[in-house]
């Protein structure tokens, strides 16, 4: 794979912006810009374990019904 790519930067409304070429894509929908010294790093944003997940969703507000009428007989799973 190459490492070093020339690229044109071009504006997009206010912003500067670049076309990613295909052999540098990164995976994901979002990433991670930063700056060190003079250049410009982009790296993927790791992807949300499931227990961040978890702990990011709103609690229920409303309390499950009460079961009415439980099985007759036992269930084997």
């Amino acid at each position: 794979m190459q490492t070093e790519r020339h690229v044109r930067l071009f504006r997009n409304g206010r912003n500067q912006a670049i076309r990613i070429p295909r052999e540098f894509e990164l995976p994901g929908s979002e990433a991670i810009l930063h700056k060190e010294g003079n250049r410009l790093v982009i790296e993927p944003v790791p992807p949300r374990s499931l227990l961040a997940v978890l702990a990011s969703l709103e609690p229920l507000e409303e309390d499950f019904p009460p079961i009415e009428e439980l099985p007759s007989e036992p269930v084997d799973f």
